[in-house]
């Protein structure tokens, strides 16, 4: 397969190197990035074979855009015209409503198939250079297609993200996976970043263990992304805000009125939902 790439970052970079990797081999990608330093690198590494531009995108079967979602809208609109009419175009972004809604009219308009999807994968050492070919292996895709009774498109999709090694491939809505991104992956950012930011932090050497490791370990994040993102799901993520200020509340309430039961039952409603959870 001919693969395009636009934005060569921890997701894009990985992308390029996984199919680069696959076996069997013989996969061209051709990558784009603002930073032209960053590309050059892509290509020396081997994780590129040439650049994505007007010249070759035409030349692509399916072109992955991992970037910011507005930047993600804006290269499409840029470009959709040089889109070969059977090519998949697959975003990468972390929302979908406001990435779909605006670029499945370019793919109507322009006669190519756009895929929202978001790979459910990264970490937060961001960059080509902490990119690596089996960051995705056995973790969830979530796919937005166009329409869901097409046999035919599935299994191109299939075929395109096979090398990628994604363990398990998820179809959704876009409205669907906003609302369950906002509980999943953003109010744990959110959290997270808040959290650290109690003046006991400072000393939190030789006090600290597992859990304090598992729940700063997203607080350190791209701030200009993520602000992007939460920004344009605020509905939801507004909405799993009150549910966890008001719960929080709770603990606080047993805390100051000295309710040990009250506490105790709380804990334990916690875990067992955990339990519950985890064995569905």
């Amino acid at each position: 397969m001919t693969i395009g790439i636009a934005g060569l970052g921890l997701i894009g970079g990985s992308l390029a190197k996984a199919y680069k990797n696959s076996q069997p081999a013989g996969h061209t990608v051709y990558g784009f990035d603002i930073d032209s330093a960053i590309l050059s690198f892509a290509q020396l590494s081997g994780a590129a074979d040439g650049v994505l531009d007007e010249n070759t995108i035409g030349k692509c079967d399916a072109i992955f855009i991992a970037v910011n979602p507005g930047d993600a809208v804006r290269y499409l609109e840029q470009n959709a015209k040089f889109i070969a009419k059977d090519a998949l175009v697959i975003d990468c972004c972390g929302v979908k409503q406001s990435v779909c809604l605006k670029c499945q009219p370019l793919a109507e308009k322009f006669g190519f198939v756009f895929i929202g999807g978001h790979p459910m994968a990264g970490s937060h050492k961001a960059g080509f250079k902490n990119s690596r070919a089996d960051l995705f292996h056995g973790a969830y895709m979530i796919l937005v297609p166009p329409v869901y009774d097409d046999p035919v498109l599935f299994g191109r999709l299939e075929d395109v993200l096979k090398p990628i090694g994604f363990g398990h491939i998820t179809i959704t809505t876009a409205e669907k996976h906003d609302e369950m991104i906002a509980f999943s992956s953003q109010m744990a950012h959110v959290v997270s970043n808040a959290f650290i930011k109690s003046p006991s932090a400072g000393g939190h050497k030789g006090f600290s263990a597992g859990s304090y490791r598992d729940l700063t370990r997203v607080a350190q994040l791209n701030a200009d992304m993520w602000g992007e993102l939460l920004m344009d799901n605020s509905g939801y993520l507004i909405n799993e805000l009150d549910i966890f200020t008001d719960s929080i509340k709770e603990y606080r309430n047993a805390l100051e009125t000295k309710d040990l039961n009250k506490l105790v039952c709380l804990l334990e409603d916690g875990s067992r939902r955990k339990g519950e959870l985890d064995s569905e």
